[in-house]
């Protein structure tokens, strides 16, 4: 096949195909870390990634997908890329591990402008810090390089989690009654939530922060995976589990058991961080519970009779609340 003398190339259109191929070969070593506990089946020559679950006695499937959101814009500003990687397993696998089930699988979608190998093999390098962590296989993803599409200085994440339980092990929210407990954790900041308006924030009040201010205020989203594993351990079957996102508390509780008529009275302590009180002073109170996790980035709700033992699993556990038969959430700060 010959080519005619002004033959164009897929590179001179902006992508790199060898470039990407060999950054595949250069994440191999951060991909591995992940494949310690859990392995692939039959991992070399498939188009997709294939897991035995012949280890179940009866499994059920759970599945997660998330991104960063608008956060994204001041990791990158700020060059707080590992951050990014672990905002993008957090908020998936979380998500799974509310069901009762352990995350097995995870997948990545990288939108990008051009290729940077160092740029990516950090983001992914913060994905496999987390995903090691939970013993979740980093099991595939894309990379897509997509000149004029993706503008320049910007990165696209989505993340894709899957997790597998025993069905008898399954959460059921169904069972919350009033009288149970809620039992909140600590977040490390605002998560990967909100960012639009707390850019909005920083923007219209001309925030401003230090570096050191600025990399706490970007913290990633803590993995919650320690807290379901201790809640087990302890022998207590949690009624049900929420990660608390968009929508705070209100939403990500509310949606639970608020349609049975169900709700709850939640006393929640003062955020006591300093960077994040930073934008909570200039934001709405109550349009902030209804956007931020408080301070609050887990939840799990138990019977009254398991909560002081609950209380043990994970560190800076609170009683942030108690069911009740007003089919609101109402939170209030002291």
């Amino acid at each position: 096949m010959s080519s005619s003398p002004s033959a164009h190339t897929y590179k001179q259109a902006g992508v790199d195909i060898h470039e990407a191929a060999s950054l595949v070969d250069d994440i191999g070593v951060l991909v591995k870390r992940t494949q310690q506990k859990r392995k692939l089946a039959n991992p070399f020559g498939l188009f997709a990634a294939a897991y035995d679950l012949s280890g179940y006695k009866h499994p059920i499937i759970l599945t997660g997908c998330d991104g960063v959101g608008t956060k994204i814009e001041l990791l990158l500003k700020h060059d707080q890329l590992e951050a990014a990687g672990k905002d993008l397993v957090a908020m998936n696998v979380n998500d799974v591990l509310t069901t009762g089930a352990d995350p097995i699988m995870f997948l990545d979608y990288v939108g990008i402008p051009k290729i940077q190998k160092t740029q990516i093999t950090r983001i992914i390098a913060g994905m496999t810090e987390y995903l090691e962590a939970c013993n979740c296989i980093l099991a595939g993803g894309e990379t897509a390089e997509m000149p004029g599409m993706v503008p320049e200085g910007m990165v696209e994440l989505s993340g894709f989690a899957i997790g597998a339980c025993e069905k008898e092990d399954l959460l059921d929210p169904g069972t919350i009654a009033a009288g149970d407990v809620l039992i909140g954790w600590p977040s490390a900041g605002f998560h990967a939530n909100g960012f639009s308006l707390v850019r909005r924030i920083i923007e219209k009040e001309n925030l401003q922060f230090s570096e050191d201010e600025m990399r706490t205020l970007l913290l990633p989203t803590l993995l919650y995976h320690e807290q379901p594993a201790a809640l087990k351990a302890a022998g207590i079957r949690p009624k049900a589990m929420a990660h608390i996102t968009g929508g705070g508390l209100p939403e990500n509780l509310g949606r639970m058991f608020l349609k049975r008529g169900l709700g709850a009275n939640l006393r929640i302590p003062f955020w006591q961080n300093d960077v994040v009180q930073k934008v909570l002073r200039h934001a709405d109170q109550k349009d902030a519970i209804d956007t931020f996790n408080m301070g609050l980035g887990w939840v799990a709700i138990v019977s009254a009779a398991d909560a002081d033992k609950a209380l043990t699993c994970g560190k800076n556990a609170k009683i942030i609340g108690e069911m009740d038969n007003s089919a609101e959430v109402r939170v209030e700060i002291v």
